[in-house]
């Protein structure tokens, strides 16, 4: 069985696009959770009319993801962001990679493309996807299709990372036990459009070192939104 677990704060403005992809499938089982955060718009009406269980905890994606996860018992999980569309054919490839047992123990991500056509979405998307694949270290944007028993393993989600929780887990897999998928998700270029396509990814990169040079989280919050 594949869960897909989708965390959620104010998401009313995507998540209906990002369900009707999830549930555009073949696949003979699947559920659906969105964790939400706390968000005072539509989300949780628009979530419920998806089709989607709705789960609620306080806001932080590593305490929602980390929720989603334990509340269900599914084999296989799929974290998925509320503003990511899977594309048509995702069924096919992630159905694939759930049937080889050797991927029992490793993990897999989706490549990513932006819902904008501009020469900088394209180079932001590039440079993330040569980064997901040269060190091993893909974001949350592009998906993470994992087993139970290795994201048991490996300790999960730690719900008191509120950013910087996809970046920890998949450092604590190693690029080893990560796999890119053929398929391409695309993600919402609303924070690129509004801060800039240099701006934004400089600020992201940022909070990245200093996530890895371990500085306090308060700084990296600080810095992120």
């Amino acid at each position: 069985m594949l869960t897909i677990i989708i965390p959620t704060l104010n998401a009313q403005a995507t998540l209906p696009k990002t369900l009707a992809a999830v549930f555009a499938h073949d696949l003979p089982v699947l559920e659906v959770v969105v964790v939400d955060g706390g968000s005072n718009d539509q989300t949780k009406l628009l979530a419920t009319d998806g089709g989607a269980k709705v789960l609620e905890c306080e806001s932080g994606r590593g305490r929602q993801l980390a929720l989603g996860a334990a509340e269900t018992s599914s084999d296989w999980l799929l974290f998925l962001h509320a503003d990511t569309v899977l594309p048509t054919n995702w069924e096919a490839d992630v159905s694939r990679f759930m049937t080889d047992p050797i991927n029992t123990q490793r993990a897999a991500y989706f490549k990513l493309r932006f819902d904008d056509p501009s020469a900088g979405a394209r180079r932001v998307a590039k440079l993330a996807n040569w980064r997901a694949k040269a060190f091993g270290l893909p974001y949350g944007d592009q998906g993470l299709l994992i087993h139970r028993s290795l994201y048991d393993e490996v300790g999960g989600f730690k719900a008191d990372l509120k950013i910087m929780e996809d970046v920890d887990l998949v450092q604590r897999l190693g690029p080893m036990r990560l796999k890119a998928l053929r398929i391409f998700v695309t993600t919402s270029a609303d924070k690129y459009r509004v801060d800039g396509w240099w701006a934004r990814p400089l600020r992201n990169l940022l909070c990245l070192g200093l996530h890895l040079a371990g500085m306090p989280r308060r700084w990296i919050e600080s810095l992120y939104t």
